[in-house]
């Protein structure tokens, strides 16, 4: 099984903004209610798009100068990156098929 990469100021350029694949991160908060469901979502999805896509997240409150640094204002917050360019980025919960859609477009192009 695919695991989630948690990313941090160490590794978040070689794994996020450097990748040879498309990225989707999910900044979050442990103690965030509508976090913890897209959860389950992102850990689907690292299976389901092993080796098309990287599935990533990031806790703000661990990684406090990554969330600045993208001026991350509310969470959830997902990145679609891709040859490392934000393309999207959204804030709330969503459906998994609708992030799939979108990372789907990614992969596409």
């Amino acid at each position: 099984m695919k695991d989630i990469i948690y990313l941090t100021d160490e590794n978040y350029e070689s794994e996020a903004m450097n990748a040879d694949i498309p990225v989707l991160i999910d900044f979050y908060a442990d103690w965030c209610g509508p976090c913890k469901m897209v959860g389950p979502i992102m850990e689907d999805m690292a299976v389901k798009y092993e080796g098309k896509a990287k599935i990533c997240k990031i806790n703000i409150d661990e990684q406090r100068k990554l969330a600045i640094a993208n001026k991350v204002m509310s969470i959830p917050t997902l990145f679609f990156i891709k040859d490392g360019e934000i393309k999207e980025r959204i804030s709330g919960a969503l459906p998994q098929s609708v992030l799939e859609e979108k990372l789907d477009e990614l992969i596409s192009i």
